[in-house]
């Protein structure tokens, strides 16, 4: 059973299969903007044994564990749900991570270990997500709550482009972080800006995941 999930795309197992996406986090395989690679490739690509992800996978299946599943409600409710649980959370994240970082950056700069740049990359990220969240609010949502999701083609190929960039954006702040993983002598402001980063990587990266593999699929190809 395991050898027939690896030649399945990360994001249909993502939608398949509960717990998958923390699975697929612990090994940092993209099942959002890297959705569409299978996870064979996707683990070849960073040097794991699929069958061994495979393998978990599996377990979960037979765990019997449940999930909602957004494939199979109307788009505007998917629509309300990434408007409440995303857009509105990464612009109460956001701020505060960036005055924590900002802080940390001004006690600790002088520590090799501490992630200096952190905040401006986090500045750079609000700017570039709030005008990504803007594009969808006024552009795509309104054609997709007017039942016009055949135009939408064109913007959602520019979204998924930034969904793209939002990827890199977060590789980098992994790189900035040491895969987010905060130096044993770590103060507390320093343990609790990773807390949120870790918060707001999981968010961002399920955000797009419900866009690029559910929102988009749907909105492209309405008889499904």
């Amino acid at each position: 059973m395991s050898q027939t999930l690896l030649e399945q795309s990360l994001g249909q197992l993502a939608c398949d299969i509960p717990g998958a996406t923390r699975i697929f986090h612990h090994f940092n395989l993209d099942f959002c903007c890297g959705g569409q690679k299978t996870l064979r490739e996707a683990a070849l690509a960073k040097h794991l044994d699929p069958l061994l992800i495979a393998d978990a996978l599996h377990d979960l299946q037979d765990s019997g564990a449940s999930q909602h599943d957004w494939r199979n409600e109307p788009e505007d409710l998917l629509i309300a749900h990434i408007l409440e649980r995303y857009h509105a959370r990464h612009r109460e994240q956001l701020p505060e991570l960036i005055r924590l970082a900002r802080r940390v950056e001004q006690v600790h700069g002088a520590r090799e270990n501490c992630p200096n740049g952190l905040a401006d990359h986090l500045h750079d990220m609000q700017q570039e997500l709030e005008g990504h969240m803007l594009k969808e609010e006024q552009v795509l949502f309104p054609l997709l709550q007017r039942g016009l999701g055949r135009q939408t083609a064109p913007p959602i190929q520019v979204l998924r482009l930034e969904h793209d960039q939002h990827g890199a954006a977060l590789e980098i702040l992994l790189a900035l972080t040491d895969n987010i993983t905060p130096p044993a002598e770590a103060c507390n402001t320093w343990r609790g800006l990773y807390r949120g980063l870790q918060e707001f990587r999981d968010d961002l990266m399920q955000h797009i995941h419900l866009e690029n593999n559910i929102l988009f699929v749907k909105a492209l190809n309405p008889a499904q």
